[in-house]
């Protein structure tokens, strides 16, 4: 089942499992980030409208634009 950033809760650790296809606009920037497909990651911050979200990945907290988040493919822990 395909998740998206947005579907996991607080607290909660996923795995980056890939990029929706045909997406290209932020997929340069995020592998940047360090979001490359196998990373693990923990939630710690959502806004109360959806953006920005920040995650905890490489031992560094990141913050996502909703837009970049949508673009991601998100497997749960």
């Amino acid at each position: 089942m395909i998740y998206r950033l947005k579907d996991i809760a607080i607290g909660q650790k996923g795995r980056v499992a890939g990029f929706i296809p045909g997406d290209k606009t932020y997929r340069k920037r995020l592998l940047a980030m360090g979001l490359t497909p196998g990373v693990e990651f923990t939630m710690l911050r959502c806004a109360p409208l959806g953006d920005p979200v920040e995650i905890e990945i490489r031992d560094y907290s990141l913050s996502l634009r909703k837009a970049e988040a949508e673009s991601l493919v998100i497997e749960r822990l």
